[in-house]
């Protein structure tokens, strides 16, 4: 197999730069140039003079394209769709101006090359400008409830124009056509500028969102009602909204046209409901937890199955560490649909105790040793007051209870030191802790006696 041409393989790489490259023009209009001269200029200043305002049936073809989308505004829709009708006539025969030079150029010699090439490019900025223009129109007109269908066979006829115009343009042609478009300031050059400004806007609102999160933070902590989850969710939320806000007015400012981008969130959101269900229904019952408060970051829950010190609550779900330094995340649905057991939400927590003693033991003697030793441990509240009792007759033990008040951030260090000194004060008093047992009867009977 022969190996392609370089003119093969440019004609196969170009074509999806170049068409990018079409739909761009129609933020501007577009110029090609060749060596220092700009092809195709326009003389706005009298263009701007000759034009006061334009009919449904004309078309101010040398107007700026700031010019003419502000001309649009006051056109009623079928205006609108006369102009388009223009517009379009006009881009047809500059369409086929242009396949007429290219023909031209195909067949010529050699020392017409030059000249021919320079108006390929320039018949191919002006159809791109004509292009731009009509875009706009249509943009008008379909702001206006314009018909839908006829819009897209407009559209349409542009996308095809474009495209079958990238297939049998030379490649020489169309680097040539590109480098102009990228060398132009109305061009390559105002498409920078717009994506520089863009990220220098973008790196602003960030500044400006931390700023105003950092505002709402400062204010939420004097509200002493709201919890730690519904600060933090404020704050987020301020941060977001302030990002989001400030993109779309700089996307605005930058002359994009929001309306279809609206249009499409809002034709999808049925879909996109529909396909996240699971995650919208995290979302709410996030809400939920984030409303009615049943714990908050630091306390130590038991939810969904699961035990830990909540981390974090997102919209979606719920962050749990656990005792031995596990990190367990669990869909807020999951949470808000299980019992909620919140062991340190409140400052105080009673400590269960069981002991028993044999029942040859003194049950008195017992209740007095675990008195004293409840007593004595500095961390054991007064109030509410312990409270030691006989509690069951058991298999093989009596059972008494031991329950004293401390600190909830103190409970296990009072469960561990009690269950260790009574067992330790048992042992030197002579109190036992039996095992359990049970009485076996064993009985021999005899085998019957034959008869």
């Amino acid at each position: 197999m022969e190996n392609a041409s370089t003119p093969d393989v440019l004609r196969c790489v170009l074509p999806a730069g170049l068409l990018a490259l079409a739909l761009v023009v129609h933020n501007g209009p577009a110029t090609a140039q060749s060596g220092n001269e700009t092809v195709a200029e326009a003389e706005p200043a009298a263009a701007v003079a000759s034009f006061e305002v334009i009919g449904p049936a004309s078309l101010a073809a040398s107007v700026p394209l700031e010019v003419l989308e502000k001309r649009l505004t006051p056109l009623t829709r079928d205006e609108l769709a006369a102009e388009a009708a223009d517009v379009r006539g006009l881009a047809r025969d500059k369409v086929e101006e242009l396949v007429e030079a290219e023909i031209a150029l195909q067949s010529a010699a050699e020392d017409e090359t030059a000249a021919l090439k320079e108006d390929v490019n320039r018949l191919f900025a002006e159809r791109g400008e004509l292009f731009g223009r009509l875009g706009s129109v249509l943009d008008a007109w379909e702001g206006k409830g314009g018909d839908t269908d006829a819009i897209a066979e407009y559209r349409q006829y542009m996308s095809a124009v474009t495209t079958e115009g990238i297939k049998t343009t030379e490649a020489s042609t169309m680097l040539s056509i590109a480098r102009g478009w990228i060398t132009s300031p109305e061009g390559g050059v105002a498409l920078a500028l717009r994506g520089a400004g863009l990220v220098v806007a973008f790196f602003l609102l960030l500044v400006v969102a931390k700023f105003v999160s950092s505002l709402a933070a400062r204010g939420l902590t004097r509200v002493s009602s709201l919890s730690t989850l519904l600060k933090n969710f404020l704050t987020k939320t301020a941060f977001v909204g302030t990002l989001v806000l400030g993109l779309l007015v700089v996307l605005s400012m930058l002359g994009v046209n929001m309306g279809p981008v609206f249009a499409v969130v809002g034709g999808a959101s049925f879909i996109i409901a529909f396909a996240m269900q699971s995650t919208l229904s995290n979302f709410a019952a996030g809400l939920m937890i984030m409303i009615y408060r049943p714990f908050d970051v630091g306390n130590y829950v038991n939810v969904a199955g699961v035990a830990g010190t909540v981390k974090e609550v997102s919209l979606v779900s719920t962050t749990l560490a656990t005792p031995d330094n596990q990190v367990i995340t669990v869909p807020n649905g999951n949470v808000w649909g299980s019992i909620i057991t919140n062991v340190t939400v409140n400052e105080t927590r009673r400590v269960d105790l069981v002991f028993g003693i044999a029942y040859d033991d003194d049950a008195e003697k017992a209740i007095r040793i675990m008195e004293e030793v409840v007593k004595a441990h500095p961390l054991v509240l007064e109030d509410p007051a312990p409270v030691i009792r006989m509690h069951e007759l058991a298999d093989s033990s009596v059972n008494f209870i031991c329950r004293p008040w401390t600190k909830t951030g103190d409970y296990w260090a009072v469960y561990w030191d009690l269950t260790r000194q009574v067992k330790q004060r048992f042992d030197r008093d002579g109190i036992s802790i039996p095992f359990p047992q049970r009485d076996v009867h064993v009985y021999n009977h005899a085998p019957p006696q034959p008869a």
